[in-house]
């Protein structure tokens, strides 16, 4: 089938083509120089077959990620930068510290703000943010001269490079700095969601700079991941608020039902479009290659996605169950946790055909995972809790463990900011080992 349908595109443009024995999930393009879906259904795929539109048009296309993320961080921020200060100012007339559940034997005033420490020792989310937006500006130049120099470079050599999404990744490292101390200008049940929505955000534009790496004409759009991300955000809000066991149940079910979708979409490299015949579709591919045929046709790809929906699926049934009390943060777990599977499977899939990762990446690994561990122990250290009242979240307020200024939660904030600006690093150069190397040679996973 396959075979005859690459024989009939070929033939001359004075020969009628027989589209009828054509897949239909498959889009004919009149221009060969152009992106063909034909390409996406080899057996064997190499980075060559998934970079083929213009390199401008789709630095463009990723260029609007940091644009995007830069207006919605505007009028996001100002509306919960408000809302804080109106809760601050609210404590300081009334004199009622129920309403913030803060370390008070670490608590350090400055002005209006009743715990200065919590709010200032985020500082390293936005300066580290900030480096790391210099270093992929830096690396943007360097390779842009790089091709002017040789246009080899731009078009045959390496993985494209894109750093519309690095720019982002900055941004919202930033966001996620400045997100945080407004949470802990009055941190309460109703203002943790501010605490994660840039963690969201953050872990969903690594995830899509992981598959473009490999996948450059195929991924995402800008509005359409941000429209994702917003969905998220407000299912957040809806189970903080709203937990119910109805509100679980369907959760759930969406859980699975969209990852099972996006399986499918990974699956098939974007040759089909998420409208309201992709279930039939699925159903018919998931027939054809799991009951049909001995042997699925991406075998890695599909034992990966079988894997991670099984995971997906366990927790999703894992959260019907046994109902957390604190969503935002199963929810962040869900993002964070396939992010780290995505990833270990990105480089375990170098190593197995016989790719090296660069020494600096390596080094960067070992960094990221020495600041991790000791920022995990800190982040679990509970010197508050608005799940429980003002007087029971007390009792475990812990005195200062640096500087006579710092507490563990403050700790936590240096140490992961760290490890978030190493796990960067990570990711901007895990490929730098295939800079020299021929697209046709570099295989897509």
């Amino acid at each position: 089938m396959m075979d005859r349908s690459l024989h009939e595109i070929q033939t001359p443009h004075n020969t009628t083509v027989d589209t009828d024995s054509v897949d239909s999930s498959i889009d004919f393009l009149p221009d060969a120089d152009k992106e063909k879906d034909v390409f996406r259904t080899k057996t064997i795929l190499f980075v060559v077959d998934l970079a083929r539109k213009s390199r401008k048009r789709v630095a463009k296309s990723y260029s609007l990620f940091c644009r995007n993320l830069a207006a919605i961080s505007i009028f996001y921020g100002l509306a919960v930068l408000q809302l804080v200060l109106t809760y601050q100012k609210v404590l300081n007339v009334t004199g009622n510290q129920d309403i913030c559940y803060y370390n008070f034997d670490c608590a350090h005033p400055l002005g209006a703000l009743t715990s200065f420490n919590n709010v200032f020792s985020n500082i390293g989310y936005i300066l580290l943010g900030i480096l790391f937006l210099f270093l992929v500006a830096r690396r943007d130049v360097v390779y842009k001269k790089a091709v002017q120099n040789d246009r080899k470079i731009g078009k045959e050599l390496g993985i494209p490079q894109h750093f519309g999404l690095f720019y982002a990744m900055g941004l919202a490292l930033i966001m996620e700095g400045l997100m945080s101390a407004c949470y802990h200008v009055c941190p309460n049940y109703s203002n943790f969601q501010f605490d994660t929505s840039f963690m969201y955000i953050i872990a969903c534009l690594c995830m899509l700079k992981i598959y473009q790496s490999r996948h450059p004409d195929v991924s995402a759009k800008a509005h359409t991941s941000y429209m994702f991300m917003a969905c998220v955000i407000f299912i957040a809000v809806i189970g903080v608020l709203h937990g119910t066991e109805a509100f679980w149940i369907v959760f759930s079910a969406i859980y699975m039902v969209g990852t099972l979708i996006m399986s499918v979409y990974i699956y098939y490299m974007g040759r089909w479009k998420l409208n309201r015949e992709i279930f039939i579709h699925t159903w018919i591919q998931i027939r054809q290659n799991c009951f049909m045929c001995p042997r699925p046709m991406y075998k890695d790809r599909f034992i990966f996605l079988v894997l991670g929906n099984s995971i997906n699926w366990s927790i999703a049934i894992f959260g019907a169950v046994k109902r957390p009390g604190d969503f935002a943060s199963y929810l962040l777990a869900i993002f964070i946790g396939n992010l780290m599977f995505y990833t270990v499977y990105y480089t375990i899939m170098k190593l197995r055909h016989k790719e090296r990762l660069h020494p600096l990446a390596i080094f960067f690994v070992a960094c990221a995972i020495l600041c991790w561990i000791p920022a995990l122990y800190f982040f679990f250290a509970h010197l508050t809790s608005w799940r429980l009242n003002p007087s029971q979240s007390r009792e475990g307020n812990q005195n200062c463990m640096l500087f006579e200024f710092y507490d563990a939660h403050d700790i936590w904030h240096f140490l992961s900011a760290i490890s978030m600006f190493f796990s960067f690093l990570i990711l901007l150069t895990l490929d730098d080992d295939l800079f020299s190397t021929r697209r046709d040679k570099i295989p897509v996973f």
